[in-house]
């Protein structure tokens, strides 16, 4: 039977294209959904503050009158004005192994980025940096982080087979922690600290960090990775969203917040333990139980999530990031966490593999943004 390609126009449709993956992975322990509410306001015009500068269209894929598959399509004009490239995007792609299905959402989303006057199309991409990106091409028996896109080994293979060339890979690597660190490491890490006038922020809760820090960190956000693929500027409305998004769960124990002798913003990393196995659980869904399995999952942690970390560029030659690694890991053995997963790192980001360089590590996965010149 042909694949029949349907148009997502109501909130009951969008809340089945984002349900689909749960169809297509519920029994792959390696998956690790996203949450639920969180796809879902992202992916509602209505909610997400990207479409101040984006537009987007989704689809979904039926055959034998059941979904089959789902993409969808995204233009940032932003990253047009920033990079100079009219590419569209395409997201959030799941499809079983059917070569027609697979062939049948992409020429959707193609011949879409046509009629708006698009040049190419890439991806998998969110609306910006700060969605999951990048198809898995490596790593597969690798358990997925919430921060990150999970696909089967078949995905490359029909991207490829439809003329879809890598134009940017990540890569990431599980970190051994130690269990003690050496007296001399500790000296010259505090040596480096007092040299460049920087401390570590002491805080109790998220409130105060979003009280006192939350727009500086985005916007320090925008100006450390303002070179990293596909990056654009985050609006005010953005800044708001994300704050609730990223700052609603932070720990004081993994999240360090780095200050000059001003109090001013100097550098942050915001780590939590994973949630993976938790979100596997509740499929993503925080009711009925989902808040019960991710609770455990903070009060017990096993591995250590790096989601987010940066240095005012002026401070970077300066020991800061190795102080800055040094206190997530002194709070990691005091939680008696012995794994770390990096998340995505550009590959020739040499600056920060180095962070990693005296580390015990393994490069296990490997995930792609994929381009086609229209």
């Amino acid at each position: 039977m042909a694949v029949e390609i349907s148009m997502v126009d109501s909130l009951l449709e969008l809340k089945r294209f984002v349900n689909f993956p749960v169809t297509l992975y519920g029994n792959e322990p390696n998956w690790v959904p996203a949450l639920y509410s969180d796809d879902l306001n992202t992916l509602r015009k209505d909610r997400n503050p990207a479409f101040e500068f984006c537009e987007a269209e989704y689809w979904t894929a039926w055959k034998d009158g059941r979904m089959v598959g789902r993409i969808a399509g995204i233009i940032n004009h932003r990253y047009i004005e920033k990079w100079g490239n009219r590419y569209a995007r395409f997201g959030w792609i799941d499809f079983i192994d059917d070569r027609e299905v697979s062939a049948a959402l992409i020429s959707t989303v193609e011949h879409w980025a046509r009629a708006k006057g698009m040049e190419g199309v890439h991806g998998p991409m969110g609306f910006t940096d700060l969605d999951r990106e990048g198809m898995l091409v490596e790593g597969f028996q690798e358990k997925a982080t919430l921060a990150t896109i999970y696909n089967y080994p078949y995905y490359p293979e029909h991207l490829e087979a439809l003329g879809y060339t890598k134009d940017v890979d990540w890569i990431e690597f599980q970190i051994s922690l130690p269990t003690s660190i050496p007296e001399k490491v500790k000296r010259v890490t505090e040596i480096l600290a007092k040299r460049s006038g920087v401390r570590l922020y002491e805080w109790k809760n998220s409130r105060e960090i979003v009280r006192k820090f939350g727009r500086q960190l985005f916007e320090l956000i925008d100006v450390a990775y303002a070179d990293l693929y596909g990056t654009t500027p985050l609006s005010e409305r953005q800044v708001a969203s994300y704050i609730k998004q990223y700052l609603g769960f932070v720990d004081p124990r993994f999240t360090k917040i780095l200050v000059d002798q001003e109090d001013r913003l100097v550098g942050f990393g915001i780590t939590m333990p994973s949630l993976s196995d938790a979100l596997f659980k509740c499929k993503g869904r925080l009711f009925p139980l989902g808040w019960f399995y991710i609770l455990q999952a903070l009060k017990h942690p096993r591995v250590l999530d790096m989601y987010l970390v940066a240095v005012r560029p002026e401070y970077r030659a300066r020991g800061v990031i190795a102080f800055l690694m040094h206190s997530i890991q002194e709070a990691a053995m005091e939680a008696g966490i012995p794994l770390a997963e990096t998340n995505p790192e550009l590959e020739d980001n040499v600056e920060v593999q180095g962070i990693w360089k005296e580390y015990p590590k393994r490069q296990h996965k490997r995930r792609r943004v994929y381009l086609k010149r229209l």
